[in-house]
């Protein structure tokens, strides 16, 4: 039995082939037995059977092991459920002979409220409460619903049955064939599935509506919600549809299975599931309603149909051979989903907005507590936490930046190559590299090990001297310590021109480059701009001596750059204040140069850092806050009074996106017009909710704008944003009231909002959205977490959501003794699942009070603040 326990894997004596599930589920009882048989390959002489299953009660009576040919039946001499590893070890009398058996279980378990296994979901129909019955199998948890193989390199097909009461949808990956009605039961049988694994095994039993749809090659698709919401439906179908059309092109192979089916969760932990056939989703990411969804949601549906629909492909079709590789399934699906997104809606500049993916991954890249894309994994505990911005987001980025080295055409051809190759079967990172190497005839592989077998990524920095470039790399660390990585560096950079274009892989530390020859006028040499990272393909920051810095200030002034690169020269400038490898002084400077600044992407960033500052600021020099605050002001009143409140006819999808976030800019700093208009349109709200004062897309602002002046003394628009909470079934409304309820700068209303997210009116699955607190109600926060932990670490401990906990209330401190007083808390509270969160959020705290120390030093920071404030712009 020992030498079970504590292993990362299962040990490979027996290989499942295919599996025949027969669940019954309770919806009353909230419990489930089931029953399961198993064609298993012995392929090593074993008196043992090790599989996983973890919170099921096994029926010992019902174990059995059938040898095919002498068809003998034999029963295990001893049955283990060993809780702490979840497997179930079955011992046998005599040694199991090599060839194909049957393994029949029958076990009974819980429909829990954790969200993962086989869960219940609440919703209500006519004013009454009723549960449904949904699965959330990856990383590890089809263990919870039936024992099997529960590794993704353990493909098999499945055959499922159901028993439901007959009123009931119930779904499952593959079409019905049978449904027999017995009274008020049914029994529903399943076409058996092609080869798959385990965690993509899924199954839906509740009250739905639908709409439906087919591709051009008949692939029936529909979308389910909740009754008398399929309208809400009908562009994530259209979405689907096309998305699945464009992929069998861009793939070279049709999606694999005959139906498509998407619905639309109450109680959802992730975002979604890419279940094969069966794709689950939480409502605000597949539900869009026309009266009161903003253009944001629109987005976010559409980005995330798209990123599941990879799926079928990249990770159903083709899956990652272990969790080590589970960056080639997100980093692609997140990619790609990009791609498709750009080919339906091209006016999105979706590209452009890209930068928001690699800057979260940057960000999180940037911590000496980040971990390489491949990263080990010793036991299912630790799986959930790679679940982050370097699998998702720098995984997207590093094959974006791929693809821009080898070209698009070479790159799609080698990727479909690789389809064909590896369908139906499982692959690892270095399997898509061979087959991009050999489609490319470029050293891929060696070229991408800097990137994905070590963590944290370079800071280029480049100077002129005597008409030459010199560069040198050198790992960037926000903390501004030297890290002692190096990388292979695909370096791309325009000079004076988009016309003047050079590329080249600086392989080594440093690397010089005469830049004469491709300057047409040598008398520019000493001003043209010179801009590496061309449109920000590279995973990689710049650093820019002074007299490029001041070059690229003029060009962005001059509206010479691209959006994509004014965002870059931003971001990095922003990175390397924090890293106090620059001065405060000189990136507000540069931020004066975007005040006339008009796309989407970059004044977004330029809003999210105005915040950051604001905060940093607020802890370093409190005095200077007022001037920084005013400086934002101005920066950002010109593009609001362009946009003005008013929705105009015909105007850009972009242009309604902005205009919430810079009027939630402007409440937030403070400007005293828009908190008035704010709050008389709110009124107007409250008074009829169709009013076309207060479209979807300013909500949020005017919500963040009314809690901005809300105290104990004026709760008033506390209350009216809680009826309106109360009395919406839309779940992008509730988000975006829970998300702007924290904003009060009185710390008692801050606390009575984080005890309303603990509260029954609050789904699980959304008490994460009230946790940005404002700055003044950070240390009520803190206490709150340590007063709940209990409560909290029981609640959404089993999942991945107690990590937003975490890091949402313990990174916005700056200040070491807080650093430590943290440390001391969770000393004796860590546990797996939040360790690698934890040490990220303290390593934060550490950055931001080196930060605030760096600002007190800074000479004549003061000066240079109210010059900028009183600017007129």
């Amino acid at each position: 039995m020992e030498q079970f326990k504590g292993q990362a894997r299962l040990p490979k004596f027996a290989v499942p082939k295919s599996y025949g599930i027969h669940l019954k589920p309770d919806l009353t009882a909230c419990k489930f037995a089931g029953f399961v048989s198993i064609d298993l390959d012995v392929v090593h002489h074993t008196k043992f059977i090790v599989l996983n299953a973890a919170e099921l009660s096994v029926d010992s009576g019902s174990v059995s092991f059938t040898t095919r040919g002498i068809s003998k039946v034999l029963e295990p001499s001893r049955i283990d459920l060993v809780e702490e590893d979840e497997i179930l070890v079955l011992e046998f009398a005599e040694t199991l002979p090599i060839g194909i058996g049957l393994l029949r279980i029958g076990f009974e378990g819980t429909l829990n409220d954790k969200m993962k296994g086989f869960y219940r979901s609440t919703f209500e129909h006519n004013g009454e409460k009723k549960n449904m019955a949904v699965t959330q199998f990856e990383p590890a948890d089809a263990r919870r619903c039936f024992p099997c193989w529960d590794e993704p390199a353990c493909k098999a097909t499945f055959k499922i049955i159901l028993d439901v009461p007959s009123e009931l949808v119930a779904l499952s990956n593959m079409p019905i064939i049978e449904e027999k009605v017995d009274g008020h039961l049914k029994t529903v049988t399943y076409q058996e599935s092609p080869i798959m694994s385990t965690y993509l095994v899924a199954v839906v039993v509740g009250l739905f509506d639908y709409v439906e749809d087919h591709t051009s090659d008949g692939v029936k698709v529909r979308v389910y919600c909740q009754v008398g919401k399929a309208n809400q439906g009908k562009f994530a179908l259209h979405v689907a549809v096309k998305t699945l059309e464009l992929y069998k092109e861009y793939f070279a192979v049709p999606y694999s299975l005959p139906k498509l089916d998407m619905v639309a969760i109450p109680d959802f932990a992730a975002g979604a599931m890419e279940n094969y056939g069966l794709v689950t989703y939480r409502e605000t990411a597949l539900l869009y309603d026309d009266q009161h969804s903003a253009a944001a949601n629109k987005q976010r549906v559409a980005t995330v149909v798209a990123h599941e629909l990879a799926h079928q492909w990249f990770g159903n079709l083709v899956t990652m051979e272990w969790w080590t590789h589970l960056w080639l399934n997100e980093g692609f699906a997140t990619w790609v989903s990009y791609l498709a997104t750009d080919s339906l809606f091209p006016e999105w500049n979706i590209w452009t907005q890209f930068l928001d993916e690699s800057t979260a991954g940057l960000r999180l890249d940037g911590l000496a507590e980040s971990h390489p894309i491949e990263v080990e994994i010793n036991h299912a505990g630790e799986i959930d936490e790679i679940f982050d911005a370097i699998s998702y987001r720098k995984g997207a980025s590093v094959i974006r930046m791929l693809q821009n080295y080898l070209g698009a055409e070479c790159f799609q051809r080698s990727l479909a190559a690789y389809i064909k190759r590896y369908a139906c079967s499982n692959a690892k990172t270095e399997d898509l590299w061979a087959a991009l190497e050999e489609g490319s005839g470029e050293p891929v592989n060696k070229l991408m090990n800097s990137w994905t077998k070590q963590k944290g990524y370079p800071a280029v920095s480049v100077k002129v001297e005597d008409q030459k470039l010199v560069f040198d790399q050198s790992q960037f660390l926000s903390s501004g310590s030297q890290g002692d990585g190096q990388w292979i560096v695909p370096i791309t950079l325009c000079c004076g021109s988009y016309d003047m274009r050079k590329s080249f892989l600086l392989q080594s530390k440093s690397e010089t480059l005469d830049i004469k020859e491709f300057l047409k006028d040598k008398t520019d040499a000493a001003s043209a701009w010179i801009k590496l990272n061309v449109d920000q393909a590279g995973f990689y920051r710049v650093k820019y001596d002074e007299d490029l810095a001041a070059r690229l200030r003029y060009a962005i002034e001059k509206k010479f750059l691209s959006a994509t690169d004014r965002f870059g020269i931003l971001d990095d400038s922003f990175a390397l204040c924090m890293a106090r490898q620059q001065s405060l002084t000189s990136l507000l400077t540069l931020m004066g140069a975007y005040r006339e600044e008009l796309d989407y992407t970059v004044l977004n960033n330029l809003i999210s850092i105005s915040f950051k500052i604001a905060r940093i600021v607020a802890d370093a020099v409190p005095e200077l806050l007022d001037y920084v605050k005013q400086f934002f002001i101005g920066l950002f009143q010109n593009s609001a009074e362009r946009l003005g409140w008013e929705p105009k006819p015909g105007e850009s999808h972009l242009d309604a996106m902005l205009r919430g976030d810079l009027l939630t800019a402007l409440a937030i700093f403070g400007h005293d017009l828009t908190l008035n208009e704010a709050s008389r349109r709110f009124q107007s709200f409250l008074e009829d909710r169709n009013t076309p004062l207060l479209p979807p897309d300013i909500r949020k602002a005017a919500y963040e704008a009314v809690m901005r002046r809300v105290s104990t003394s004026e709760r008033s628009g506390y209350e009216s944003l809680l009826r309106v909470y109360r009395e919406t079934d839309l779940s992008q409304e509730k988000t975006r009231i829970l998300s702007s309820l924290a904003s009060s700068p009185d710390p008692n209303i801050t606390l009575e909002v984080l005890n309303f997210l603990l509260s029954s009116e609050v789904r699980s699955q959304d008490a994460v959205y009230g946790l940005s607190v404002s700055r003044e109600g950070r240390e009520t926060a803190w206490k709150w977490l340590k007063d709940n932990w209990e409560h909290i670490s029981k609640t959404w401990g089993s999942g991945f959501l107690i990590t937003r906990f975490v890091s949402a209330i313990v990174s916005p401190f700056a200040s070491f003794e807080k650093a430590k007083e943290v440390e001391e808390f969770f000393a004796s509270r860590s546990k797996p699942s939040i360790a690698r969160t934890l040490k990220q959020s303290i390593e934060r705290i550490h950055i931001n009070a080196n930060w605030v120390e760096s600002v007190q030093n800074e000479k004549h920071l003061a000066d240079a603040v109210k010059e900028l404030a009183n600017r007129k712009y």
